[in-house]
């Protein structure tokens, strides 16, 4: 099983940009996604795109802020943060569905859509 490998994570004052990689090679593209973990928080979804990159699905906490791309030639995911604000720190993970596997509309923001997870990139945002 392909373990995505997440970077780009930083330390930046609030109104600052940050972009996230996470590089899954031999994975064979299905829909892929960002977490995030705040302290004393849950784990929550922030987005996902779909194989061919069509549909994008984002939690509404970020939306307009947060922008995701994809390179699938290298098995590359992005994440481009603007905007942050100290309620975006957090760990971020990586997260791959199975091979193939499409985004669940409904269902994108649970982690257990995903069978694949990096060991995650810190992000602080100081106000």
């Amino acid at each position: 099983r392909v373990q995505p490998v997440e970077s780009g994570g930083g330390s930046v004052q609030a109104g600052g940009s940050l972009r996230l990689s996470c590089a899954a090679s031999g994975y064979i593209v299905g829909c892929m996604g960002w977490f995030r973990q705040g302290p004393g928080k849950e784990r929550e979804g922030v987005a996902a795109i779909s194989i061919g990159g069509v549909f994008e699905y984002y939690a509404d906490s970020v939306k307009g802020r947060f922008t995701l791309s994809r390179d699938n030639s290298k098995n590359t995911l992005y994440l481009q943060m603007n905007s942050l604000k100290s309620e975006d720190t957090a760990m971020y993970y990586c997260a791959l569905r199975a091979p193939g596997g499409a985004c669940n509309s409904s269902r994108w923001g649970r982690a257990d859509e995903y069978v694949s997870w990096g060991q995650g990139t810190q992000v602080t945002v100081s106000s």
